[in-house]
């Protein structure tokens, strides 16, 4: 099955595995490729592509023709309602890229730079059925063993100790010097990761997602690294997520762990920074979301949620492959081709949203997580980390600021995501905190199950007990997430 020109690719060049000519060398900024069909990357299509996605939806409706790297056919899906259909239709939309036709017939292969995104792989999320299953609730019981309060007071410790390098400055660049080390720093904790690799581990994602030619090398440095890790794991178990999966029921083999750790590491990372930088740069930007702030009328849970609807972290994701010929928003979809799911566009569109931007005042309904069996099972430890990465950068530097206007600001995209590239900011130079943990110094491992009480977000309590001795709920500067420490923020943005 085809789908009628023009919404369809030109003869001999079809979504059914037989990829586009690719572009004369050094033209990969051309906005389309042969027959006018959008590329999906280069600077064209980075620089506005909010505008893009809609153009596509105004040409072709909610489903859109495509080209990534290389020109390699895809359906882009835009529509809120078809990207439910396909996020929660598995057995029509297979996630196992052995499925796709532009890989069966060679059209790509394992040195292509969205190989490392869309081809194949032994995690939860290249696999369907009984396998999925079984992938995806070893991950899903590891994830949920962590104590959320435990985690954020380890946020909260690496928050502090950043801010303490740049606190006396009385400016910094709070993307790279904050919003981009924080993330890994915690989530080196949450795999069982040396603090050390933090640093080297940001780079490495950032180019496999940035979708460069350096995409390959950073991915097998990711995967070295985790495999060193499993295999200390083996000898030397802990509180941490390599442990748990290597030791769960399930069964997983090495290369499932380090597949489902590097998932989380690399998702989890860019994810969250993006989340963080956003949220900042909409609280410092926009007059009106800092005054609903400013006057109690939002907390920042729900401003997290804003920022989810309008500029979710990762714009585009991997959706599927068609496992049969099926008709998709009007569009003809031929077996084996691949479907990307458009989340931030879907979360624009007007079924949905009655006008760009609109308040949605903490629905959690946005496609930001995805949805169906393969919804995103880190979202609330991502929730949890930019929420408490913002609390506590505001609240030590309670006058913050942009040194440049909006329009000063400037960002780079690629196919998945769309991010900043700098947010400085100035702000009342301070001595370091005497109080905060130093972060050189810091364990970096979140206790042990039963070390304390377990309280959801906003609830108040006893604090828990580990060996007779009270344990802490809240490090040392901060109130963290309880409605006190809610409070206390925003009376420190009233004195703005």
């Amino acid at each position: 099955m085809t789908a009628p020109m023009p919404d369809s690719f030109p003869p001999g060049s079809s979504l059914n595995g037989t990829p586009l000519s690719a572009p004369p060398a050094g033209c990969p900024a051309h906005a389309t490729g042969p027959d006018g069909v959008q590329r999906l990357y280069g600077p064209a299509a980075s620089e506005d592509p909010a505008g893009l996605y809609e153009r596509l939806r105004r040409d072709h409706g909610p489903v859109a023709p495509v080209l990534l790297e290389g020109d390699v056919p895809a359906w882009l899906v835009i529509g809120y309602n078809e990207v439910l259909e396909v996020a929660r239709s598995p057995r029509r939309f297979s996630r196992d890229g052995r499925n796709w036709a532009a890989w069966q017939e060679g059209h790509v292969g394992n040195g292509s730079p969205i190989a490392p995104v869309l081809l194949w792989g032994p995690d939860c999320t290249h696999q369907d059925g009984d396998v999925h299953q079984r992938l995806r609730r070893a991950v899903n019981e590891s994830l949920d063993r962590f104590d959320r309060r435990g985690l954020r007071r380890h946020v909260q410790r690496y928050a502090h100790g950043l801010i303490d390098r740049f606190a006396a400055d009385g400016q910094a660049e709070v993307l790279s010097q904050y919003a981009q080390q924080l993330p890994m720093l915690a989530l080196t904790t949450v795999l069982g990761l040396p603090d050390e690799e933090g640093p080297r581990l940001v780079e490495a994602s950032r180019q496999l997602l940035i979708g460069t030619e350096k995409a390959v090398t950073a991915d097998a440095y990711i995967q070295g690294a985790l495999r060193t890790l499993v295999a200390r794991k083996h000898e030397d178990p802990g509180h941490d997520l390599a442990s748990w999966l290597v030791g769960h029921p399930a069964d997983l083999s090495d290369e499932e762990v380090v597949h489902h750790l590097r998932l989380v590491l690399i998702a989890g990372n860019e994810t969250t920074t993006n989340l963080i930088v956003n949220t900042l740069r909409v609280v410092l930007t926009h007059p009106k979301f800092r005054g609903s702030l400013h006057g109690g009328r939002m907390t920042l849970p729900a401003a997290v949620e804003q920022v989810l609807w309008d500029e979710p972290p990762i714009a585009v994701c991997p959706g599927g492959f068609a496992t049969l010929d099926v008709e998709l928003g009007g569009r003809a979809v031929a077996k084996g081709d691949v479907l990307l799911l458009g989340l931030a566009a879907a979360n624009a569109d007007p079924a949905v949203r009655p006008t760009p931007g609109a308040p949605m005042n903490g629905n959690r309904s946005h496609l930001a997580f995805t949805s169906g069996p393969h919804e995103c099972p880190g979202q609330d430890i991502g929730r949890a980390i930019t929420q408490t990465a913002i609390e506590v950068l505001l609240a030590r530097l309670p006058d913050l600021g942009l040194t440049v206007g909006p329009d000063g600001l400037s960002w780079t995209a690629s196919t998945w995501s769309r991010h900043l590239d700098e947010l400085p900011v100035r702000f009342g130079p301070r001595p370091p905190e005497e109080a905060a943990d130093d972060l050189e110094g810091a364990e970096g491992r979140v206790p042990p199950d039963g070390a304390e009480r377990r309280e959801e977000d906003g609830a108040g309590g006893a604090d828990g007990a580990a060996g007779g001795e009270r344990v802490r709920r809240h490090a040392p500067g901060t109130q963290g997430a309880t409605p006190r420490g809610r409070r206390g923020l925003l009376a420190l943005l009233r004195r703005r």
